[in-house]
């Protein structure tokens, strides 16, 4: 049985440190690969915590990819080579678990439970109109010359530093404010990106995608290779094969498929972009913050050690996408040929913008925001659960989804109304907008991906869709 010293009084999380503890004895061998772990209920017996707090860390620990779940079986652990040293000892993993301890965070007994997008629209009554308003007049009251300045061309540094500092405590990304350089969306940095590294260059990108991403890279002159994906995600021997020397991925949270890719599959691709100097990996997060897994699995950019990993993030979806205001994090060795190159690109954020998320984030604003949403849309997305999995839907439907992002995948059965055009008219003559799996393919598209839609839960109503849904079935 697996023994560990747990303190209740310590700042971080029971499940936390028993995540932590399991991980350090697979990585080290004192677990073997193949070896069952306990049982969740003898577990916590054997160690005096609640069984929800070991669900928590298996829960995550599956979701990184350290131990794997066979039914009717239990939980087995990865057999892993030994990890590089970035990977054992990235400064800022450890820094990530310490910050559960903040006030607000989820204490071991209340972790979360372990049992693209279109144009998500966070809940209105969800965000502290009060308290924007307020900080928009104590910037207006405290910096009116600054408004009125040109906006520095990498972002204005104390939204850089607030920002800094933020992905330092949800993430474990010990970065720079230098390193932060702020734009007008993603799509932004998509093209300047190009234009950086070069047109000449293959890109490498996840199929399916949301298909903006290759609209706009093929727009800017890129070449394109679009890879396969397995469960883990972007398939390692299609990218090989691609000759690519640029990927584009998003392992935290793909769009549409769901997947979060595990620390095997991450592993194997940072092994990639190790092997070739000229090579480069861009970190996209998209929707990675509302995750109700525990903490998020380790960025690739806090566990990459050739220094390419260029990861970007934006408030589009914890805001709003009417919000346009992204951040892109560079590797300390590309800053100052970025700044020689693309130095001369004016920011496109105003500074009102940035100077007023800056206090957002800076005065506890956003983690207080944040958990709310998470809190609103993890039981929104159990309640659309229950329901489509209930008896009257029993035969229908199928299900997929993962424990992080704004939507998930609803699989029809039945006939041939039930796929292709058939299956989009049906829909929208019950009065559901639903796109398909199938849109987001690059060439030949998969059989299943013709039964499939997406569902953007934060988008609809629950009511509408299993309305919908009870008149396309005629229930």
């Amino acid at each position: 049985m697996l023994t560990y010293i747990l303190d209740k009084k310590k700042g971080s999380p029971l499940y936390l440190q028993l995540y932590d503890c399991i991980r350090k004895d697979i990585l080290q061998g004192r677990i073997e690969g193949g070896e069952r772990l306990p049982s969740k209920r003898s577990l916590a017996e054997h160690l005096g915590i609640s069984k929800i707090s070991v669900e928590a860390a298996y829960a995550q620990l599956l979701s990184e990819g350290y131990i794997i779940s066979r039914e009717r079986s239990g939980y087995f652990a990865v057999s892993l080579e030994q990890l590089p040293e970035a990977f054992e000892k990235a400064e800022g993993i450890e820094a990530a678990k310490e910050a559960a301890s903040e006030p607000g965070a989820e204490d071991a007994d209340q972790a979360p439970d372990a049992s693209k997008p279109g144009s998500t629209i966070p809940s209105a009554e969800l965000f502290p109109f009060s308290v924007w308003t307020r900080l928009m007049r104590s910037v207006i009251l405290d910096n009116p010359d600054m408004i009125l300045e040109r906006v520095p061309a990498g972002g204005q540094p104390e939204l850089k530093r607030a920002i800094a500092s933020q992905i330092y405590r949800e993430r474990g990304m010990k970065i720079s404010p230098e390193q932060i350089i702020i734009g007008a969306g993603n799509e932004y940095f998509y093209s300047l990106l190009v234009q950086y590294l070069g047109r000449d260059r293959t890109f490498a990108i996840e199929n399916p995608l949301h298909r903006k991403i290759d609209r706009i890279y093929s727009l800017s002159g890129a070449g394109l290779a679009a890879i396969e994906m397995d469960e883990q995600g972007m398939r390692v021997d299609g990218l090989e094969e691609s000759g690519a020397s640029v990927a584009h991925i998003t392992p935290s949270h793909h769009y549409p498929t769901g997947i979060v890719m595990p620390i095997t599959r991450r592993r194997e691709i940072l092994r990639w972009l190790s092997e070739d100097p000229d090579r480069y990996l861009i970190e996209d997060e998209y929707d990675s913050e509302f995750s109700s897994a525990g903490r998020p699995v380790p960025s690739m950019q806090s566990l990459d050690s050739s220094g390419r990993v260029i990861f970007m993030n934006s408030f589009s979806k914890t805001i709003s996408p009417a919000f346009r205001i992204s951040y892109m994090v560079l590797p300390y060795g590309l800053l100052s040929s970025w700044q020689e190159r693309m130095g001369f690109y004016s920011c496109a954020v105003p500074s009102f913008d940035q100077l007023t998320l800056a206090r957002f984030i800076s005065d506890g604003y956003y983690e207080r925001h944040l958990r709310r949403m998470k809190k609103h849309y993890r039981q929104l997305r159990q309640e659309l659960a229950e329901e489509l999995q209930s008896p009257e839907f029993e035969g229908k439907l199928e299900l997929r989804q993962s424990d992080s992002g704004l939507h998930f995948l609803l699989g029809f059965k039945g006939g041939r109304d039930c796929s292709g055009e058939a299956l989009r008219t049906g829909l929208k003559r019950c009065g559901l907008e639903l796109p398909l799996l199938s849109d987001y393919y690059v060439g030949k598209i998969p059989a299943h991906a013709d039964r499939f839609c997406i569902v953007q839960y934060s988008d609809i109503s629950p009511a509408a869709l299993l309305q919908g849904l009870r008149l396309f079935f005629d229930l």
